[in-house]
């Protein structure tokens, strides 16, 4: 079936096919070769302990990151001018302190309402 003013379309089916059996049986290749066979004393990796100076060259590199760690941290623990110590202070209050705080700010309010109140009373 086709189109009057176009071309046929080519059945998919129209050509001869294969079953699945008549496929090619795979052939059978390793995926990776077999490793060759080292001869001599086994080697560890990494840097060579053999040297005296490596290891104390790794205790000078730890030595050193921990002194630039613990100059970062005094560094960030001290206050940056007026907004760090404000910082620092907020940090320093703990839960109930603001609690407290926040209370008696809002009590002042109140009493200075009342006494607005009453003045416009009167």
């Amino acid at each position: 079936m086709g189109n009057i003013c176009g071309k046929a379309s080519h059945d998919p089916f129209a050509q001869p096919g294969r079953t699945l059996a008549s496929t090619p049986a795979p052939t059978f290749n390793p995926t990776a070769p077999v490793p060759k066979k080292v001869a001599g004393p086994p080697r560890t990796l990494g840097p060579a302990s053999a040297s005296p100076g490596g290891n104390s060259r790794q205790e000078d590199a730890r030595r050193k990151a921990a002194e630039a760690a613990e100059t970062r941290a005094n560094s960030a623990s001290k206050p940056k001018g007026k907004l760090g110590v404000k910082l620092q202070e907020q940090k320093k209050q703990t839960r109930i302190g603001i609690l407290e705080e926040t209370s008696s700010d809002t009590r002042r309010m109140r009493d200075a309402d009342e006494v607005a109140e009453s003045r416009a009373y009167n």
